[in-house]
């Protein structure tokens, strides 16, 4: 099938989903689930080709993870799209609702965008997600995943589409483009007339790629260089655990943790302790001058390191003489995503809060939580870090737009 096809495929398949009912809708997504499940062995057989092409092509170990697929997220990925079915349909919400002087009645309704695109890489799970997400938001969805997880990506989509026919749904609400050419990427990126919105879930330089040569309307998702900053009034016994979570418990994901700011009057206590536990979960460090000394091989961290999502078993570490300094370093070198403070003074705390600018702003919490499911939305398209449309996780209401509903009883306008 030709893009063209496909998408033109989408194109005619919005106008059915659009007008699924909401009872409709949740019994198609809890059949998808069920299909995932039932398909899991030929799925994991797929996905174990990705896998063998990656390590033969030398893949880094964080984004391995990415790809991975087993029994236990099959089954994550099927608990997150029956929570998508639980709930509420966005669709026909009355955002607004006033009267003109004049008597006109106006009301300010919550619809699907209408086709959504999706270019993404190594992240099957995005596929299952994804669909979710757009099919319960009343959308088309046309899905462009990297030539990585490619087989992994038709395996889980045939389940969908099966599941879709099974629920008497078109199967074309979900469209995958199995073709791996850079070029057809190019291409799908021009599409205007076909696609409503596209959405690039991946490296910072597929997300730069994307914003650089699309002519369709781009929601940035944004790559995380997160920050911990521990205050001199810091819990460290919760400080500890929190770094440890944030960083290592999934070093390839965009809410990992990747760089680490102290204050200067904990830095003879508080660092010891931080070198310790990165070296029991071999973690390389590379700090500034005034933290070096506290931390057991500790390298010297350049500017680049300051700026850097690592993806990768490193954190840097920044010494600052107080949290406003904190503030203007992080805000320096972020990207927009997931930023933490550690803290027990309330009033550093909501300083932290009210001038750090990012996405998801933490306060005692690991930054690992910013997630559509940790935050309650079943799944994620992505993690926002543009200030337009939509910020932070992206849910269902961040895949839908609006329309003005206008009645009266014959008002002309003077």
């Amino acid at each position: 099938m030709t893009l063209t096809e496909i998408c033109k495929n989408a194109f005619e398949a919005k106008y059915e989903v659009q007008n699924l009912s909401t009872e409709t809708k949740n019994d198609a997504l809890r059949k998808v689930a069920d299909k995932i499940l039932e398909s899991s062995n030929e799925i994991i057989r797929a996905n174990g080709i990705d896998l063998e092409n990656a390590k033969i092509n030398g893949m880094h170990p964080g984004m391995i993870d990415r790809l991975t697929l087993n029994e236990q997220r099959i089954e994550a990925i099927a608990e997150g799209l029956r929570q998508v079915a639980d709930l509420p349909d966005p669709i026909g919400e009355v955002m607004e609702e006033f009267t003109r002087p004049n008597g006109m009645k106006i009301r300010k309704i919550r619809v699907p965008m209408g086709v959504v695109g999706i270019i993404y890489e190594s992240r099957p799970n995005v596929t299952p997600d994804a669909f979710a997400l757009t099919f319960k938001s009343g959308n088309a969805v046309i899905l462009k995943g990297g030539s990585d997880c490619i087989h992994s990506n038709i395996a889980i989509t045939a389940a969908i589409k099966k599941a879709l026919e099974e629920s008497g749904v078109t199967p074309e609400a979900i469209q995958l483009i199995e073709d791996t050419d850079r070029e057809v990427t190019k291409q799908f990126m021009t599409m205007k007339q076909y696609v409503d919105v596209l959405i690039p879930r991946g490296s910072a330089g597929l997300i730069r790629a994307v914003t650089e040569n699309s002519n369709i309307p781009v929601i940035e998702t944004g790559t995380g260089n997160c920050h911990i900053y521990v205050d001199k009034d810091a819990d460290l016994n919760k400080a500890i655990p929190i770094i440890i979570n944030a960083k290592t418990q999934r070093i390839g994901v965009c809410n990992a943790a990747e760089s680490l700011v102290v204050h200067e009057d904990i830095k003879d206590t508080f660092l010891p302790l931080f070198s310790k536990a990165m070296k029991e979960h071999k973690v390389e460090v590379r700090a500034d001058d005034e933290s070096r000394g506290y931390i057991e091989g500790a390298v010297v961290a350049t500017e680049e390191d300051f700026g850097k999502e690592y993806l990768d078993y490193i954190i840097s570490v920044k010494t600052v003489k107080n949290v406003d300094e904190a503030i203007a370093h992080i805000n320096k070198y972020n990207t927009g995503h997931s930023e933490c403070i550690v803290t027990e003074n309330k009033e550093t705390a909501q300083r932290f809060l009210d001038r750090v600018d990012a996405a998801c702003v933490y306060v005692n919490v690991s930054t690992r939580f910013t997630d559509g499911f940790e935050f309650g939305l079943g799944a994620e398209i992505g993690i926002s870090t543009q200030k337009l449309h939509a910020r932070g996780p992206m849910g269902l209401k961040e895949l839908t737009s609006y329309k003005y509903e206008i009645t009266g009883e014959g008002q002309i306008r003077g």
